[in-house]
């Protein structure tokens, strides 16, 4: 059986997978990992094959001793790569930019082009060079392949894409509307057309990618037409700890007014904003249980989510003109029948009617939530990025 290593690499942590490419998208990965905590006094190193789970912690000061000590533990298993049919390396790439529309052989000419993307994601396109030279280095006989991230919103729409500033200065800095997410995005829309018996060159639909991290798309016939996140992450739906979109002036606001620096402002909008700004927690888990508890500050925060995610579905409502499909995916989408209510609430008028229910259900595998009578169908659809990356390089690497 051949294999695929699926790489996503941190500023302080690797996650991996070993993945068999044919496997079906509720298939548990062959082998995980995950190295935490790189370069500090204390890592771990978390791996699971089959029923089996092991923990290590112990110093780890690099990603490439992380790994490599992985492998190890992995060799005395007799599941290394290197031991494996494993066919190629597939590395996940947050930024692409207008360089990269589609996952790439990687070649030094290739990890060059990503290191000069690092200005449009300075927290993670360094940290995907890291595992890439160290994946390289460990193994060096087998192809590693690129994903990018903004890989499938490359072809946007130009009204979708521009932003409404001066032409020359958005040129010059590379300053669009790129999209993240996009592996996830592609993935599930790809899904949708065969559960609900439509073509997939005329199916329309809304994916809701609903995580810690939360964005949506409009997808025409499997191209998208427009997503909610921009420049960078932060952009679109309130977030777990990220804030979405707000008017520019807060910015300006804050700097002048509030004595922040940018690099404050930065945090507060990533890290401190969002449901966790509004509520103290980004767990949706807590803060359903603070709801519960008639907490005003974590109803508000729900609300405020819900507000803005409701508005974005709208307005993707209208750019596709007919929705065939509204699917929500990742932890928030798949496991919080709530928010997939809340979030559809009164949209029988658009032809949105969810079957309370279906929607009651446990999370378990792609389903359709829609009462048989809604002309839009909603469906489930659980996200599996790493299968996706896992193909995309298996494909690209067999015609290499």
């Amino acid at each position: 059986m051949s294999y695929v290593l699926v790489i996503n690499s941190g500023s302080s942590s690797v996650k991996f997978q070993i993945v068999d490419p044919n496997s079906d998208a509720s298939d548990p990965p062959f082998v995980a990992g995950l190295v935490e905590q790189i370069g500090e006094p204390q890592g771990r190193i978390t791996i699971t094959h089959g029923e089996d789970r092991w923990v290590l912690q112990k110093s780890i000061p690099t990603h490439k001793e992380g790994l490599e000590e992985a492998f190890e533990r992995l060799a005395l298993r007799g599941v290394s790569p290197r031991e494996l049919d494993v066919v190629a390396v597939g590395h996940r790439v947050v930024h692409g930019g207008m360089v990269f529309s589609q996952p790439e052989i990687i070649v030094d000419p290739v990890v060059d082009m990503i290191r000069e993307l690092v200005p449009l994601a300075p927290l993670h396109n360094p940290a995907n060079i890291d595992g890439i030279e160290v994946a390289r280095e460990l193994l060096p006989d087998i192809p590693h392949v690129a994903v990018f991230d903004t890989g499938f919103f490359h072809s946007l729409p130009p009204a979708a894409a521009l932003y409404a500033i001066n032409a020359e200065v958005a040129s010059r800095n590379q300053i669009r509307r790129y999209g993240f997410h996009g592996t996830s995005h592609e993935f599930v829309s790809s899904q949708v057309p065969g559960l609900i018996g439509t073509d997939p060159d005329h199916t329309r639909q809304i994916v809701l990618h609903l995580g810690n991290g939360a964005s949506c798309s409009a997808v025409a016939n499997g191209h998208a037409i427009d997503t909610s996140m921009g420049l960078t992450p932060l952009a679109g739906l309130v977030m777990g700890t990220r804030s979405g979109d707000i008017d520019p002036g807060v910015i300006f606001h804050l700097a002048r007014h509030g004595g922040m620096s940018i690099d404050e402002i930065d945090e507060l909008l990533n890290k401190r904003s969002g449901v966790k700004g509004l509520a103290g927690v980004n767990d949706f888990r807590e803060l359903r249980a603070m709801i519960e508890n008639e907490d005003g500050d974590a109803w508000l925060a729900y609300n405020v989510y819900i507000n803005r995610l409701r508005s974005f579905i709208g307005s993707y409502m209208v750019a596709l003109g007919r929705v065939d499909a509204i699917t929500f995916t990742a932890g928030v989408g798949e496991n919080d029948k709530f928010v997939r209510a809340d979030a559809l609430d009164n949209m029988e008028a658009f032809g949105v009617k969810i079957d309370p229910e279906r929607n009651s259900l446990p999370n378990d595998g792609p389903r359709i939530i829609s009462a048989d009578d809604s002309r839009v169908k909603v469906l489930v659809v659980p996200t599996n990025e790493e299968l996706a990356i896992a193909q995309k390089a298996a494909a690209l690497a067999r015609r290499a």
